[in-house]
């Protein structure tokens, strides 16, 4: 490859490597907590699609704050009726019941709205692009790798300098002995479920501004590569998380633009070999918290 090539390579697998990490982020907040993995993830990212493109006739701004405020609510109902009365159950349980959401919500957005594709531009300025020397850079590219960043410290501040930010992390750590010493085990997972409702949502917008068009399984093969990201990273570890998720960026536009033209259709076969070999190696992931060591 040329050094115009391997420079726009890097521009795009740093911006696929964000969105796989804000969605691998939300994935690893809720299993971090509640050893759930969340599959209906995908469907928080729906619900905001869907809201962005019906809105469409509504001001930016307006469409984005309304966007968010619909994903987070949707978040914390789901927690509230969905994962809390299953909450003591074992994890098979939790893992069937986020399937079950999952499939409820794209049923649902199917009788409300019809199986056809809905398209929609969130705006006109993401889909420009400038240039750096040859490098053809999108707008959408920078907001989204810029985004992230904002978003990552601002989690990070979160959780390490307020209080339930600090009661998360205990959570997170040790859930019945936090909850021994005063933790509100309600508020700190309706709080976990709103976060991961916003990081959803987020994502929804840069997801629907890159792809146009809308469905009911819109998040589905993105989150499902999130979750292997935040398995490749570590579970529970929120910056393993996005270290798996740029990782997965890296390897998937490297692979895309170094395969010859017969091979590229097996991308995601030589992407997923090159994960399998990584977790023979570390099978716990790149990164293993105190709270993973412990339940070993």
């Amino acid at each position: 490859m040329n050094g115009t090539l391997i420079m726009q390579s890097v521009v795009d697998a740093i911006s696929l490597g964000s969105l796989y990490a804000l969605f691998a982020l939300g994935i690893a907040l809720i299993f971090g907590i509640l050893q759930l993995i969340n599959f209906a993830h995908s469907e928080l990212v729906m619900v905001g699609a869907f809201a962005l493109v019906l809105m469409n006739d509504v001001p930016l701004w307006l469409r984005i704050l309304s966007m968010i405020c619909i994903v987070v609510v949707t978040a914390v109902v789901m927690e509230r009726i969905a994962f809390r009365p299953v909450r003591g159950a074992n994890p098979a349980t939790l893992l069937i019941t986020s399937f079950a959401v999952s499939y409820l919500l794209q049923n649902l957005a199917i009788l409300i709205l019809g199986p056809e594709p809905r398209s929609g531009s969130v705006s006109t300025f993401l889909d420009e692009s400038f240039q750096v020397g040859d490098i053809v850079i999108l707008h959408l590219d920078v907001v989204t790798v810029v985004v992230t960043i904002a978003l990552l410290v601002g989690l990070a501040l979160f959780l390490t300098r307020t209080a339930i930010g600090v009661q998360m992390r205990a959570a997170a750590e040790d859930f019945r002995t936090a909850r021994l010493v005063g933790v509100r085990a309600n508020r700190v997972i309706a709080t976990a479920f709103a976060i991961s409702g916003l990081l959803a949502a987020i994502a929804a917008l840069l997801l629907t501004a890159q792809a146009g068009v809308v469905t009911n399984t819109i998040g589905v093969n993105v989150v499902l590569l999130a979750f292997v990201a935040t398995i490749l990273g570590g579970m529970g570890s929120l910056g393993g998380a996005v270290l798996g998720g740029f990782l997965l960026g890296v390897v998937s536009v490297t692979l895309q633009a170094s395969l010859p033209l017969e091979l590229r259709s097996y991308r995601d076969a030589f992407l997923f070999a090159a994960v399998f070999l990584v977790l023979v190696i570390r099978p716990d992931g790149l990164i293993v918290t105190r709270a993973q060591r412990g339940r070993v």
